[in-house]
């Protein structure tokens, strides 16, 4: 690192830009250059880059680089002094152990740290590219059927496949499962991959791909990124590769009960009885004429009983979900008109709409008697 730098920025894009930094990469590595974000001038851009040691984020935004160079200060200091900044820009000047933060009437400083900055993974080629709004629609309802428990590490990955056809994706934590494809934003004929991908991820920059005309899609041997226009993020792929075959059966959906009925209003009833659906939140759907019942019941609570306005278009059935993994998955498709496809057994019900490419399944609760 040069240790010299002297740009001028947009305060509101650099506040912005160190914002996400802080969002994006966690803070929890013993590390402290972890904590830490790189600050170069060069050019006609100021860039920020970042690690946690897994994931490495760079953003750049415009600037005026009167003397080109890099320092490292805190990201969470960097974040916090140029949050609140009533000025239009700010002048970031390396003043030796410091990085001044200068605005008219003002002068903040950072301390430089002196550690070594680490070799940051490389972000690979693109693969191909995709709109930004679509992308994160479909990562961000798939990413949240991903698992949280650490101890199954394959199940916390979201499956990324690119081809011809476009993007797909799927997650499960084994009670429930998402899948979603979104077409390519160019006539391209990228070559075939997968890659598992944390999901966490997904989650996290999802708002930030919505916000991007397009996003590319990088793959190069166990590294997975994506980039947008002023940004980009890369990270390790998780090792373990899906049981594709098993799952590829799992969406084979053949119900032998078909309804139809607005997501939110059932989602909103399940969310009701979910206070009476005792500790393991049992929430059960029956069909009738019309609608569909949402019953709860538990000795302690007590019990409740909501009829929800639906086309039953075939079959009746009755089952019993938890209610949590039932909301999550009505919330993907806020706003729509959802069907759900009821299977026989406790074959998993599949929600989706004619709106989007989202499918959601989601494996029914046995009955308290029944025996694993």
């Amino acid at each position: 690192m040069s240790s010299r730098l002297d740009v001028t920025a947009p305060v509101r894009l650099l506040a912005e830009a160190a914002a996400l930094i802080v969002r994006l990469l966690t803070a929890r590595s013993p590390q402290p250059v972890h904590a830490a974000v790189l600050v170069r001038g060069d050019g006609d851009e100021v860039a920020l880059t970042a690690t946690d040691g897994m994931l490495t984020a760079r953003v750049s935004v415009p600037a005026t680089v009167h003397t080109p160079g890099d320092v490292l200060v805190s990201r969470r200091g960097l974040a916090d002094t140029v949050s609140g900044l009533p000025s239009p820009e700010a002048r970031l000047v390396a003043e030796g152990a410091r990085l001044a933060v200068k605005v008219p009437g003002g002068r903040f400083a950072l301390p430089v740290l002196g550690d070594a900055w680490p070799s940051v993974t490389a972000l690979p080629d693109e693969t191909l590219r995709v709109d930004g709004a679509l992308v994160r629609t479909a990562a961000t309802a798939v990413a949240g059927a991903a698992s949280r428990e650490h101890a199954l590490p394959i199940f916390t990955g979201v499956r990324v496949r690119g081809s011809g056809a476009g993007l797909s994706l799927l997650a499960t934590d084994r009670y429930r499962l998402a899948a979603s494809s979104v077409p390519l934003a160019s006539c391209s004929s990228p070559a075939p991959f997968a890659a598992l991908v944390p999901a966490s991820l997904l989650a996290r920059i999802g708002p930030v791909l919505g916000r991007a005309g397009s996003v590319g899609v990088h793959v190069g041997g166990d590294v997975f990124g994506l980039s947008w226009a002023g940004g980009s993020v890369v990270t390790p792929t998780l090792g373990d590769a899906y049981p594709d075959a098993q799952f590829e059966r799992l969406l084979e959906v053949a119900p032998e009960c078909v309804v139809e009925l607005e997501a939110d209003a059932l989602r909103a009833a399940a969310e009701r009885a979910g206070a009476y659906a005792g500790e393991h939140g049992r929430v059960t759907l029956q069909t009738i004429e019309g609608a569909v019942l949402v019953r709860a019941a538990d000795p302690l609570r007590g019990e409740s009983e909501e009829a929800v306005k639906a086309v039953v278009r075939s079959g009746q059935a009755v089952r019993a979900y938890q209610a949590r993994l039932l909301a999550d998955a009505l919330q993907a498709f806020s706003g729509e008109v959802v069907s759900l496809g009821i299977q026989g057994g406790l074959r998993a019900t599949e929600v989706r709409s004619g709106g989007s490419e989202l499918r959601y399944l989601i494996v029914p609760m046995r009955a308290p008697d029944q025996q694993p």
